[in-house]
């Protein structure tokens, strides 16, 4: 089931990544925390919802016990919401996603497991694929603006700040997925439901945190009922991380590169609805991504 429940985590988290470009204005430069509200509202909810419904009994002292995850994946994400500002999804989000080749790589190094010739190539074809798509679309970016006359739009601008923000993002949420599979996979220190709802309550805390700051500390209005794209991309925020926690505690070395490729769909998504257009070799590296995903699925039955 990890196989499925990965895909399930990367066709969410592809699809959230849309609505948070959509969503992302490059002229608030409080829209950042403005999503974090709107993700962490969501994931409260549902946290609470899941306890209640599945009859959990949550000790909050698992929030302390998890805070190193958690602290590591909201930052991560704060970092790459404050990215689209300035750079585009097309690019962000492969770069991002290349996070699952840093995790997989130290879950291997600090606790190696035997590894079939399938997994092995699985996990190089999916890296593979991801980077070569970030430096392709790079390249291809960064040549169309050295030719593009007049005002650049802030919200597609390339440069060394705006690439740095994805570059964290990826450092730090594999660092996340790295602490992760040792919680859930390795050392089994927290249960998958345990760590779902201290993830999801300390993202509420960081919410209503946000929220007291853009309203009170800088005195701008924000109706959490007129973000409809903020809201879209939190609901599947929201569902790929409960698919997520599962994936990982069935087999976190092979599920964190698998759910990396949800920069793949975010790529599809971003050119289909935001109107930017695919080249072949573009076509070329996501057909590589895929390649890896089916040798992935192959082993699922472990």
């Amino acid at each position: 089931m990890w196989f499925i429940f990965s895909i399930l985590t990367a066709l969410s988290w592809g699809a959230a990544n849309l609505f948070y470009k959509k969503g992302t204005d490059s002229e608030d430069k409080l829209s950042h925390l403005k999503i974090v509200t709107m993700v962490g509202l969501v994931m409260g909810i549902h946290a609470v919802c899941y306890m209640f419904i599945k009859d959990i009994h949550f000790d909050p002292f698992d929030m302390v016990r998890y805070f190193p995850v958690s602290l590591m994946y909201i930052l991560s994400m704060t970092i790459g919401y404050v990215g689209l500002r300035y750079i585009e999804l097309s690019i962000a989000a492969p770069v991002q996603n290349s996070s699952g080749a840093v995790s997989a790589i130290l879950l291997f190094i600090f606790f190696p497991r035997e590894m079939s010739i399938i997994d092995i190539a699985g996990i190089i074809i999916v890296t593979a694929g991801v980077i070569g798509l970030a430096t392709l679309e790079k390249q291809e970016e960064t040549e169309a603006l050295q030719h593009q006359d007049g005002k650049i739009d802030k919200k597609y601008q390339i440069g060394v700040l705006a690439i740095t923000f994805p570059i964290l993002y990826s450092l730090i949420d594999g660092l996340g997925t790295f602490a992760d599979g040792i919680y859930l996979d390795e050392l089994k220190l927290i249960s998958e439901d345990s760590a779902l709802l201290a993830y999801e309550f300390t993202f509420l805390i960081c919410a209503i945190l946000a929220f007291l700051y853009i309203r009170f500390i800088k005195k701008e209005h924000f109706n959490i009922f007129t973000e409809r794209d903020k809201g879209s991309a939190a609901i599947l925020e929201t569902t790929g991380q409960f698919f997520y926690v599962f994936a990982m505690a069935g087999n976190a070395i092979i599920a964190a590169p698998l759910i990396a490729a949800h920069g793949i769909f975010s790529v599809i998504l971003s050119r289909i609805f935001l109107k930017e257009i695919l080249t072949n070799k573009h076509y070329v590296m996501i057909g590589i991504v895929m390649i890896g995903i089916i040798l992935l699925g192959i082993t699922d039955g472990s």
